[in-house]
């Protein structure tokens, strides 16, 4: 069994959601080489995913299943954007970013759910949700700046500057995952 500890919850949606602000434009950029029809495959896939995670609520919607999932999307982010690192710029390389965003975006619904049933008191919901608006919106500027400053000093290449960028959402990321560890205890 586990419990939620909010003392720790709340930075980790913090950062998610600056994970999510820095990394929401370099999303046109890697997606660049994929073909229109990819994105409707890939929203099919999504909405029958989805649909099957809503078929499983009565078994997951608790604490234990709430960690697990946390914890296994920031690890699927995280490895993708390693593969971005390490592979070349390429269609392929668009489509495993493609697909591993696809996999965390199946659990969308089920993360707000949860995170909404769990965390009881209007309070804490409030302190979330203001959090994560301070997060994107701080996220969004120091990815405008970040873009800016690398226009500034010679790297236009929009590839060259979404690649720089992945070394500051890895360090986020890795922050996130250290956030969703320390957000859940195991009792006995």
């Amino acid at each position: 069994m586990y419990t939620l500890i909010p003392f720790w919850f709340l930075p980790y949606k913090f950062f998610n959601s600056l994970f999510l602000g820095l990394s929401v434009g370099s999303i046109f950029i890697l997606y660049a080489p994929l073909e229109p029809s990819v994105y409707s495959l890939g929203g099919v896939i999504l909405a029958m995913g989805t649909l099957l995670v809503a078929r499983l609520y009565g078994a997951i919607l608790n604490v234990k299943w709430f960690f697990r999932i946390s914890l296994f999307v920031e690890i699927v982010l995280l490895a993708a954007m390693c593969y971005f690192l390490i592979h070349p710029y390429t269609y392929q390389t668009a489509l495993v970013i493609y697909i591993g965003y696809q996999i965390t975006f199946v659990f969308g619904s089920y993360l707000v759910r949860i995170e909404t049933l769990l965390l009881h008191t209007d309070t804490l919901l409030a302190k979330v949700d203001t959090l994560k608006q301070l997060g994107y919106l701080l996220g969004m500027g120091v990815s405008y700046l970040f873009y800016k400053l690398l226009g500034y000093f010679g790297t236009l290449n929009s590839q060259e500057q979404v690649y720089a960028l992945h070394f500051l959402l890895i360090g986020v990321e890795l922050l996130v995952i250290f956030f969703v560890c320390k957000s859940f205890k195991r009792i006995t």
